[in-house]
């Protein structure tokens, strides 16, 4: 559930279902708010699933048991995956260290499993682990102006620079934490996080003080992630080998820590995946899990598509076999087979590059 449904249904707010939770799907003109965060700056309430850890073993703990280093140090975080024994995608997650505990930041309604699965694994260690999805607002910022905007409103520290580090600053009146964020959307990002008590009044200056910050939803940012060529949890990445995703930098190899009984260093023998994400511009737009085809060959399906208010055409992502030799398939739609080129992602240039674009 939104901590601000207040604010979201003074803006004309409709909504949608989200991992369990009620979140905006748009406030009346998605693709009208998609041109104000590629041409400016737009700010959304973030849909996502938060686990505290504490104690004195918690970065062990959680170093322990996902594929990237947790770091030590205050005001840095990390992207990493939980696997399963056969190391696919279980769940993704950022992990940042704020002092005296670890946040992490997970798909929507997954906090709660993840808590306690975590909880029953503690053994000795001095490790509390909770649920604390309900104590935060969090809210993206996200344009070639997102910078200009934080630093609009922002007193205090000046926004982060580096991907997924953090400042602590006051947004008006309010306590706040800034993320410079990987850039999922194409464009510079940042996220802004709060108790949930002054979401709403964090959430008006971000749209109302400073620079001019458009409001939208998650049908305009499921437009945005896939302009940019970003895998996303539901649709590519839960299930699948990371290598199979290109997503290098959620692996650290020389690691050498065991997740779910694998090592990660050893993932499809850190060679060539079998399949690999690719973008495709069909003739039109395709729905989930179409099939791919070169020639007579099925060689894969779709894995998300939509028309793309940027390009004013259709786009889509999809798990293709690795080693094809042509960037002419067809995709079937109602029956019929249809052209689509293999492209190079992301279909738009932004301000910025994302953070998970496939890399082979």
């Amino acid at each position: 559930m939104t901590v601000i449904a207040d604010i979201h249904d003074a803006h004309g707010a409709t909504y949608t279902e989200h991992g369990g939770r009620r979140i905006v799907s748009h406030y009346g003109r998605p693709e009208r708010a998609h041109r104000a965060v590629r041409n400016v700056v737009g700010t959304i309430e973030v849909d996502y699933g938060i686990v505290e850890v504490t104690g004195e073993d918690r970065v062990d703990f959680v170093d322990n048991a996902v594929t990237n280093r947790v770091p030590e140090k205050d005001g840095k975080g990390v992207y990493a995956l939980l696997l399963d024994p056969q190391g696919r995608i279980e769940t993704e997650l950022y992990v940042y260290n704020a002092d005296e505990r670890l946040l992490c930041f997970v798909p929507p309604g997954s906090a709660g499993e993840l808590a306690e699965n975590w909880s029953e694994k503690t053994f000795i260690q001095d490790v509390t682990i909770r649920r604390a999805t309900d104590d935060f607002g969090v809210f993206g910022v996200h344009g070639p102006k997102a910078t200009e905007k934080v630093a609009s409103v922002l007193s205090g520290p000046g926004s982060p620079d580096e991907p997924l580090t953090f400042v602590r600053g006051r947004i008006g009146d309010w306590g706040t934490t800034v993320i410079r964020t990987d850039d999922l959307t194409g464009e510079e990002g940042y996220e802004v996080i709060c108790a949930a008590e002054d979401a709403e009044s964090v959430f008006n200056a971000l749209i109302n003080h400073g620079l001019n910050a458009a409001p939208f939803g998650y049908q305009t940012l499921g437009y945005l992630l896939l302009e940019a060529g970003t895998p996303r949890f539901e649709t590519e990445l839960e299930g699948n080998v990371p290598n199979v995703l290109g997503i290098r930098n959620a692996l650290d190899f020389e690691k050498g820590c065991y997740v779910g009984q694998e090592v990660v260093s050893k993932i499809e023998n850190r060679g060539q995946p079998s399949r690999r994400l690719v973008g495709l511009r069909p003739e039109t737009t395709p729905e989930l899990s179409s099939a791919v085809f070169d020639g007579d060959s099925h060689v894969g399906e779709v894995t998300r598509a939509d028309l793309s208010p940027a390009l004013g055409a259709p786009i889509a992502m999809a798990l293709v076999e690795y080693g094809l030799e042509t960037d002419e398939l067809t995709v079937r739609i109602d029956g019929n087979d249809v052209a689509a080129d293999i492209v190079s992602l992301p279909f738009v240039d932004g301000s910025s590059l994302s953070g998970r674009l496939p890399q082979y």
